[in-house]
């Protein structure tokens, strides 16, 4: 009789359990880190309690809780919390909780505070992923045929890499007809991408930063005048976990973010933008105000690479699609800012095309190269595109198959080195790029 009570008891124990994992729709998910707090973000499948316990993992004794926060419907049952007693340059593990019950991964769930570096020592070498365009197919609400979305297992390939955060540059869900319309229909697909088992492990250990294009905004090639944008903006935030939207006070998701000595500087190419078919008027992709906003923070920084981070390609003299050469006017304008103001280590960072490549564009010998690397398609439609109007495409660097890009700074403080690398869908190199910061910058500064 006891050996049934026993019985009985375990079984109800693990139904609890059961049910505890099952709350978790999504998730847990790392966002933005410093060296005093870093956000973590999960979702469930109803309404729950939350709440996080984190512990440095060289010393898993003193642990630490968040606050609790029970999730609600209309925010899609997500639950962004703060990690605020931690230190500089340490690694955590984190343990989440639901309705009581800690929820159990059979991954590794960490995450990492920045290091304070400073006046100390040189700066650390930081290894971060790149890729934008995710299609997660979803057969009822899809186009009829064959799915859009496919090989899933490069975020298994990408988490495998051990990147120390990862920025997806746009495109970062689809949104189908059924979705732009309606906050359910944002809600429904922010969820349905963001619950791809595949993923699970990569968001759960690597620190996650954003931007968008037009598929996570609102419909092909939208644009401001997109009557969902506020909407789109608020599941955007919702979703993602940036620490930091709307430096400009008008809209949208520009925003800002350091690493180490490095800075990153998102831009919003989708609130302000006028019709790609409106020509009655001056013709912005960016605007004014977010460019100015951007010179200005870019004339202020000291980093050895500035990364500017937009969802369409840049740098091309080819004005196809949406890339910014179909806004030669304002590229321009942009273009002759940064070299007005002596800004020295840029390098771009889109997606868009579903191919990769990387071009470099010198105006004279009196400047150094702006380079722009295109990172597309994780998931989404492949396809190899020759570019053969940009003439500043380095034409070994196209790749029309799925990828994604890693992209590792180091060396001493005064003498900084970009690797980038290419991976496909499985983990296996496809090319290599080292870019010195000592050539991006003016002769007159470069060191002799």
């Amino acid at each position: 009789m006891m050996k049934k009570i026993f019985f009985v008891a375990i079984l109800l124990i693990n139904s609890y359990m059961g049910i505890a994992q099952d709350l978790v729709q999504s998730g847990p998910m790392i966002g933005y880190s410093t060296m005093r707090e870093a956000l973590l973000w999960v979702q469930t499948t109803k309404a729950a309690e939350v709440h996080f316990v984190y512990f440095d993992t060289a010393n898993p004794k003193k642990k630490y809780k968040t606050e609790k926060y029970t999730t609600e419907k209309q925010y899609g049952f997500v639950a962004k919390l703060i990690a605020d007693e931690i230190l500089p340059g340490k690694k955590y593990t984190y343990e989440v909780y639901v309705n009581g019950k800690k929820v159990k991964r059979n991954y590794p769930m960490e995450f990492q505070s920045q290091a304070l570096w400073q006046w100390r020592t040189d700066p650390p070498e930081v290894n971060f992923a790149v890729g934008s365009c995710n299609y997660v197919n979803e057969e009822r609400f899809d186009r009829p045929g064959k799915g859009y979305g496919s090989e899933y297992e490069i975020f298994e390939s990408i988490h495998k890499k051990r990147p120390e955060f990862m920025l997806w540059l746009g495109d970062n869900t689809y949104l189908r007809e059924p979705d732009w319309n309606t906050r359910t229909g944002f809600l429904h697909r922010y969820t349905h991408t963001r619950s791809l088992p595949e993923m699970q492990p990569l968001l759960a250990s690597t620190h996650h930063y954003a931007i968008w294009d037009d598929h996570d905004f609102g419909p092909n090639n939208s644009d401001g005048s997109f009557w969902m944008k506020k909407t789109a903006s608020e599941m955007f935030k919702l979703f993602w976990g940036n620490p930091n939207y709307d430096v400009i006070d008008k809209g949208g998701i520009t925003g800002f973010f350091q690493w180490a000595d490095l800075e990153f500087f998102l831009l919003d190419n989708r609130y302000y933008r006028t019709s790609n078919n409106n020509y009655t008027e001056k013709r912005e992709m960016l605007g004014k105000d977010q460019i100015d906003w951007l010179i200005n923070a870019l004339a202020s920084s000291r980093a050895p690479f500035k990364f500017i981070a937009v969802g369409g390609q840049f740098i091309s003299s080819e004005a196809m699609y949406e890339n910014h050469a179909t806004f030669q006017n304002e590229r321009n304008y942009l273009i002759k800012k940064i070299r007005e103001a002596k800004i020295e280590g840029v390098v771009f960072l889109d997606g868009d095309r579903h191919h990769t490549g990387l071009s470099k564009m010198q105006e004279s010998d009196s400047v150094y190269p702006l380079y722009d690397l295109t990172c597309s398609s994780l998931t989404a439609g492949a396809h190899y595109n020759k570019e053969a109007l940009n003439v500043y495409k380095l034409e070994e660097t196209l790749v029309g198959e799925h990828n994604f890009g890693m992209l590792n700074v180091s060396g001493p403080r005064k003498d900084r080195v970009l690797t980038i690398n290419i991976f496909d869908k499985d983990g296996k190199e496809l090319w290599t790029k080292k870019i010195k910061a000592q050539d991006l910058r003016y002769k007159s500064r470069r060191r002799r």
